[in-house]
């Protein structure tokens, strides 16, 4: 598919979701930059990728950091001398609460890392991909976007705010030729699956409950969001812009 030899930065690239698209893409031959708070882990990712003949190097930072943001951006223009694709995948879950007991800092920590971040990583990648005359933008956000679940209020607002935003710079950006979409996934089998079901002692009951939700009756797999941020990114959706893909199994309907 039409990404060979763009440069893609994907955030939250060495786990879940993140990790199945840092490594489809770079078997699609694009030039990868992984970033992740957890710089052991991208580094693992990065050694992986390069074992298989892929291109990439790993940045580690905190994405809802001004500093460390301009740093990555830096780190992937000095290697690669552009930006064509940014996928804005970085999140974080949280504990279910309901809002007269939510603390403050869950709220900040949650807008910070869901919805500060794709502002400060848009803000920087932009100005590359206007002077390129191209450039695609991908941003993670949720079925709880659309669809909210009691319990998640900062985390289904910071989702619904990233369909928003999305819409919005896809408006801003498309006389640059700058494309901005976003996907929206249900649960899915990945690292963050227990933290969403904190509140539920047995794993197990938990994903039933979450699949018996879902009308295709499953989770979702990281590299069904692998796969949709592939077409997205690439050549063959270059009308696509403002959308938000719903990888849901029905789950928003």
């Amino acid at each position: 598919m039409g990404i060979e030899n763009k440069v893609a930065l994907i955030t939250g690239g060495a786990s879940g979701f993140g990790e199945a698209t840092s490594i489809l893409f770079a078997r699609e031959k694009a030039k990868v930059v992984i970033v992740d708070i957890d710089g052991v882990k991208g580094e693992a990712v990065a050694k992986r990728i390069k074992a298989d003949g892929g291109d990439c190097i790993s940045v580690e930072g905190d994405v809802s950091k001004t500093g460390d943001v301009r740093k990555i951006i830096d780190a992937a223009v000095e290697r690669y001398q552009r930006l064509d694709i940014l996928f804005n995948n970085a999140g974080i879950p949280m504990n279910s609460a309901e809002v007269e007991f939510l603390e403050e800092s869950v709220w900040d920590e949650v807008f910070n890392v869901n919805l500060k971040s794709i502002f400060l990583f848009s803000k920087y990648a932009v100005p590359l991909m206007k002077k390129q005359g191209s450039g695609v933008i991908l941003n993670t956000a949720s079925v709880s976007g659309i669809r909210p679940r009691p319990g998640q209020v900062p985390y289904a607002v910071s989702k619904g705010a990233v369909i928003v935003l999305t819409k919005a710079l896809a408006l801003e950006l498309a006389p640059y030729h700058i494309r901005v979409n976003s996907i929206s996934p249900v649960a899915a089998d990945t690292p963050m699956l227990r933290k969403l079901t904190a509140h539920i002692p047995d794993l197990e009951e938990a994903k039933k409950g979450l699949i018996a939700s879902i009308p295709l009756g499953r989770l979702a797999d990281a590299k069904d969001v692998a796969n949709a941020a592939l077409f997205l990114a690439s050549d063959e959706s270059s009308m696509i812009t403002g959308i938000n893909l719903q990888v849901d199994g029905g789950r928003g309907i």
